[in-house]
């Protein structure tokens, strides 16, 4: 599944493709297997302060896009594996068998054992149109049930982020067999199954699961990443904490002066680990759930997104940030829009 990349020596740092973070030189030279550093190096594999790499998997939007490339491809022949290009701008290998314009794609969780939809299986049919690349949602891929803040009901639950991956890979495909116009149709055989596992009944949408993928790649975690995190969070004098890959691009440029770390739903741990300077950066959801758990009781609201739409949001923010001051006196609190604009600051 990986690409094609030299080893780093043993001692030199290595810069994480997607995150932006050089691990520290200590961190590489305990890792002793040069396929390992290779990895850590390529992006596909995450190195922890033991020197342990941890593979990242493929999310639901790359296997869905793997499916429709092999799919149209295989209309020329045989396919064992595709080239794909993620949304966090790494070209990876992705295994998908297609024969005769179907195919099928396995999802690749990596060393993320909670992942619930591992190795849930994607498949596509391709064949020529006659104007245009369409793409048709099948069985086993969720609905939205009604509207939303970014959707509307009855559209299927694929994130923008995936949507573009996979339309890439549809026109790259397409393009390289010389075809101008080509229908493709996308399903997941137990999608509906899966997804009664997952949070989509409970965010309304339904019957099945939603195709995502903010980056790409499928976050590993364990203790080991964990503490990693830990001690990123200890070493940090000026410090950003933050919970997903858009908080993590937009606290970069809101702060680059500070160290950012993503903590995921770790953000507890991060907290009573930091010292100094401490900013907790990101969008509404997993900041204000980790501040208020409770804080969608009683509103009708699926989501943290959703409420933050509804009319006295900014009061309620501001009811959040004066009890979060009196609770965590040396946090500043930043809430982002998915667009990066400042919902809200606690100063």
């Amino acid at each position: 599944m990986q690409k094609s990349t030299r080893p780093d020596p043993e001692g030199t740092t290595i810069t994480d493709p997607v995150t932006g973070f050089t691990y520290p030189v200590e961190w590489v030279s305990a890792c002793k297997d040069p396929e390992s550093r290779a990895l850590a190096s390529s992006g596909l594999g995450v190195l922890t302060s033991g020197g342990r790499v941890l593979r990242r998997g493929f999310t639901t939007g790359t296997t869905a896009a793997a499916a429709c490339s092999a799919a149209i491809l295989s209309l020329r022949g045989p396919v064992r594996a595709v080239q794909i290009r993620l949304p966090c701008g790494l070209t990876v290998l992705v295994p998908a068998e297609g024969v005769g314009g179907h195919a099928e794609a396995d999802k690749f969780a990596g060393d993320y054992p909670g992942d619930v939809t591992a190795g849930v299986r994607f498949t596509a049919d391709a064949r020529p149109a006659d104007e245009g690349i369409i793409l048709i949602a099948g069985t086993g891929i969720g609905r939205f049930a009604r509207d939303t803040a970014r959707n509307r009901a009855g559209e299927p639950a694929i994130s923008r982020a995936a949507l573009q991956c996979i339309m890439d890979a549809i026109d790259s495909a397409a393009r390289e067999i010389g075809l101008s116009a080509v229908e493709v149709s996308l399903s997941v055989p137990k999608g509906e199954i899966i997804a009664a596992q997952t949070m989509n009944p409970r965010l309304g949408i339904l019957p099945g699961i939603s195709v995502l993928g903010t980056t790409g790649l499928v976050e590993p975690w364990d203790d080991h990443l964990t503490e990693s995190m830990l001690e990123r969070v200890e070493r940090a004098d000026r410090l950003v904490i933050t919970t997903g890959r858009l908080g993590l691009r937009y606290s970069r440029l809101l702060f680059p002066e500070h160290e950012v770390v993503l903590a995921g739903a770790k953000i507890r741990e991060a907290v009573e680990r930091a010292r100094g300077e401490v900013i907790l950066c990101g969008l509404p959801g997993l900041v204000l759930k980790f501040l208020e758990p409770k804080i969608l009781e009683g509103t009708g609201c699926a989501t943290v997104e959703e409420l933050s739409g509804r009319p006295g949001f900014d009061r309620l923010l501001g009811g959040v940030f004066k009890r979060a001051r009196i609770q965590y006196p040396g946090l500043r609190v930043v809430v982002l829009s998915r667009q990066g604009d400042v919902l809200g600051d606690s100063g």
